[in-house]
Order: structure tokens, then C-alpha cells, then sequence
């Protein structure tokens, strides 16, 4: 192989379409645009959405549902993932080093899924009925 004898595979290049170049190019005249119309013209176009005047589906759709903005500071733990994390005293640190919760979490809350089996302090942490349950059941405390 030699530098001067490098090409691209076949069929890997091929001529862009030069619309209105005269009739041999079959792009000529119309450029392919048909007949008169909105759509014939040049910067001639509707905007998305429009439906020629009717009402358009996303407006005659009803607004449905909220998300709200603060479900990020959210987070939640399981007992399973504090009985693997195996640490006797857990804060909101341990859990974003340990990658349990997001960086951005700021409110954390143990729900009741899986077992506990290992004695567990919580600090600044909160915990459903059944996980609170559980936690003291297991020889632990939510401070």
C-alpha cells in the first residue's frame, strides 16, 4: 500500500444533489418541489404543530400530571442496603460515599425491604413505620 493509491471503499462517496441545475440533471425546473404551493416557495413553511387553522392535537388534549422540582433532594434506602453497608452508625455522608444516594439528596428516607439483622444508629435520617419497626427490632435507634 502507498499513500498515492489510498481511495475510499466503493460506494463510500457519492455526489450530493444539486437541485435546479438545468433538465439533464432530473432536478431541474421544480427541484423537486412540485407545483406551486406553500411548500414550492422559498422560507415558505408553517410552524410545528399546525394543522391548517384546525385546532391542533396538543391543544385539544387536556393538561394532565405535575413532576415536581424537588423529587431530587429526594432519596430513599432499604434495610437490605443498610444490613450490606455494615456500618454501626449512619448519617447522610456515609450514605453519599458509599453511593447509596445521590450527591444532591438531602432528605433520606429507610423504607421497609428486606431484612436487618445487624444493630443500626441513624442520624438525621428518617424511616417509615415498618422500617422503624425493624430497626429497633434488630437492636438499633433513629436519633
Amino acid at each position: 500500500m502507498q499513500l498515492n493509491t489510498i481511495k475510499p471503499a466503493e460506494g463510500a462517496k457519492h455526489a450530493k444533489r444539486r437541485v435546479g441545475r438545468g433538465i439533464g440533471s432530473g432536478l431541474g425546473k421544480t427541484a423537486g418541489r412540485g407545483h406551486k404551493g406553500q411548500k414550492s416557495r422559498s422560507g415558505g413553511y408553517h410552524k410545528v404543530g399546525f394543522e391548517g387553522g384546525q385546532m391542533p392535537l396538543q391543544r385539544r388534549l387536556p393538561k394532565r400530571g405535575f413532576k415536581s422540582t424537588t423529587l431530587k433532594f429526594n432519596a430513599e434506602v432499604t434495610l437490605s442496603e443498610l444490613d450490606r453497608l455494615g456500618v454501626a452508625e449512619v448519617d447522610l455522608l456515609v450514605l453519599k460515599e458509599a453511593g447509596l444516594v445521590r450527591s444532591l439528596a438531602k432528605v433520606v428516607k429507610v423504607i421497609k425491604s428486606g431484612e436487618l439483622t445487624k444493630a443500626v444508629k441513624l442520624t438525621g435520617i428518617g424511616a417509615t413505620a415498618g422500617a422503624k419497626a425493624a430497626i429497633e427490632a434488630a437492636g438499633g435507634s433513629i436519633a
